[in-house]
């Protein structure tokens, strides 16, 4: 028995290491990534999203958004329906079902 404890502390100590040694430059790379990324907006991020925001709606009112290219336009289709995913897998964690909420009183 003490020989099969024993050997069981062996390979969890092997196992621990090697995922310690798989994950540490992984990890490293992410957290390099996620402080910039990952960081609140700066006021002057704010500037600029004033600034897009309103180019968006002078493109919208002037009709130039007619004149977007193929490939544009299918980056922005894809990008919209991204969000569109994430906000309904966000609905379906939420509610905890696939299906609608459970009103109370509407099932018997």
């Amino acid at each position: 028995m003490a020989k099969v404890v024993e050997k069981l502390v062996t390979k969890s100590v092997s196992l621990a290491q090697k995922t310690l040694a798989f994950s540490k430059p992984r990890l490293q790379t992410f957290w390099k990534y996620a402080k910039v990324e990952m960081r609140p907006p700066s006021p002057d991020e704010f500037d600029a999203v004033k600034a897009g925001a309103i180019k968006v709606i002078k493109t919208g009112v002037s009709g130039e958004w007619k004149n977007i290219s193929t490939k544009d336009a299918t980056r922005n289709v894809i990008v919209s329906l991204e969000v569109m995913l994430w906000f309904y897998i966000g609905e379906i964690i939420g509610k905890g079902s696939l299906i609608g909420y459970a009103i109370p009183g509407a099932f018997r």
